[in-house]
């Protein structure tokens, strides 16, 4: 018989998803592992595999539908021997309850009893249809309209100063003094004060609302302080350089800030942690998260086991991973996990900035732009490029002492850069 195609959980916490695209349509034959649609989740836009053979008979969902269910039946798989005759139609079952719900309604009256007790509380819902389409037109306080009343105020000539234009008691209060003007009905059309000008409302994509709804539990949920230092990159600088120009690579200084992370983790694997309420987690591998900016919102991208992996690979990790986050091609074990965050926007100018916390991790490094600087050196003035960068620290997993700690390690590595390559 035939066979329902599910929506997918093609992450842990995942509960609807958005059904963006079809890449097989019905009557197209399918191979177990061909890619037949694509999902929108909380993070990225996933490929849907197949899991049978067969041939689509039915698209139940189409593309583009957001809010889907996981589990919820998106389409129909035909097996050898079936046609489109086997399909059960969606529409049979959507006529059903319909009917049922008629069978009811034509049996109500059979009660002779019932049928008067019924009719008297019906006859007020006529009445009250007028007053609601009243207040639609009319946006008043319920003491406005008490007052109005009263007074025998129009309040379709009353200018409304309260929030969003609504006309409240205080508005009553002076029409009743000023008497009725023809003048104010000219004047209701005008936008009130406080009112919002002309916007295109933008509809929030699942990847947005889900960020939205993290970053506030985070916020609101993880106890956040922030630790902020210098590093003189000068060194790094000038490493990185000959680096590029002489081994025929093109690293950032971003790639030296996830290798000193990582090393610096390694050494301080306390920091590399997460908070449970039954036991503070240390991770075995140091697994780095890296924020990408997408149309979409922030995605973090993982570089596995950085600790292990030179500048080159780093360098080439992360540029695939960016690349295939703003393309929304990332795969679920690429972008979940992870114990420690960098967020760089230092490309952008910004000097210094404070970083969210992604749970379940502890700290982020919010890392700002490296430029050149007054600083003193052997007690004389000097120019020296300075990067500053604000560790975010769970305080529950990291006090302040270890995280002061972490940052000396870190800057250590930066700071004298060869340390990394031996």
């Amino acid at each position: 018989m035939p066979t329902q195609i599910l929506m997918p959980a093609l992450s842990p916490t995942m509960t609807e998803g958005k059904l963006a695209k079809w890449l097989k349509r019905e009557g197209d034959a399918v191979k177990s592992g061909d890619v037949i649609a694509e999902i929108e989740t909380d993070k990225a836009t996933m490929e849907m595999e197949a899991v049978d053979e067969g041939t689509i008979g039915k698209i139940l969902i189409l593309e583009g539908t957001e809010k889907v269910q996981v589990n919820e039946p998106i389409a129909i798989l035909l097996a050898d021997g079936e046609s489109a005759k086997d399909v059960p139609t969606p529409a049979p079952k959507a006529a059903a309850p319909a009917a049922k719900a008629q069978e009811p309604a034509k049996a109500a009256p059979v009660p002779a009893a019932p049928a008067p007790q019924a009719a008297a509380p019906a006859a007020p819902k006529p009445a009250a249809a007028p007053a609601k389409s009243g207040e639609g037109r009319v946006h008043a306080s319920p003491l406005a309209k008490r007052l109005a009343a009263n007074a025998g105020v129009d309040l379709k000539g009353v200018q409304g100063r309260g929030p969003n234009g609504r006309i409240v008691k205080t508005d009553v209060e002076r029409a009743v003094k000023e008497g009725p003007r023809p003048a104010a009905k000219s004047a209701a059309p005008q936008p009130a004060a406080g009112t919002l000008g002309a916007f295109k409302a933008v509809p929030h994509t699942s990847m947005r609302k889900i960020i939205a709804k993290r970053l506030q539990e985070s916020k609101s949920t993880v106890p956040h302080f922030y630790l902020t230092v210098d590093y003189v990159i000068d060194d790094l600088l000038k490493l990185r350089k000959d680096v590029n120009e002489k081994g025929g690579y093109k690293i950032s200084v971003n790639d030296f800030v996830i290798k000193a992370c990582a090393i610096a983790l390694r050494k301080m694997p306390h920091v590399n942690a997460s908070w449970t309420d039954e036991a503070t987690n240390v991770y075995d591998d140091v697994d780095i998260s890296v924020a990408v900016a997408t149309p979409d919102g922030l995605i973090t991208p993982i570089i596995r086991k950085a600790d292990q992996k030179s500048l080159s690979t780093i360098s080439a990790e992360m540029k695939d991973l960016a690349q295939r986050a703003k393309d929304k091609k990332l795969k679920l074990e690429e972008f979940q996990g992870g114990g420690f965050s960098i967020s760089n926007l230092g490309m952008f100018g910004v000097k210094d900035f404070s970083a969210i916390i992604n749970p379940p991790q502890s700290c982020i490094l919010a890392v700002g732009k490296g430029d050149q600087r007054p600083i003193v050196k052997n007690g004389a003035l000097a120019i020296a490029n300075v990067m500053s960068v604000t560790l975010s620290v769970d305080h529950r997993v990291v006090d302040g002492a270890v995280g002061a700690e972490f940052l000396q390690v870190l800057g250590g590595l930066l700071e004298n850069p060869l340390t990394m390559l031996v």
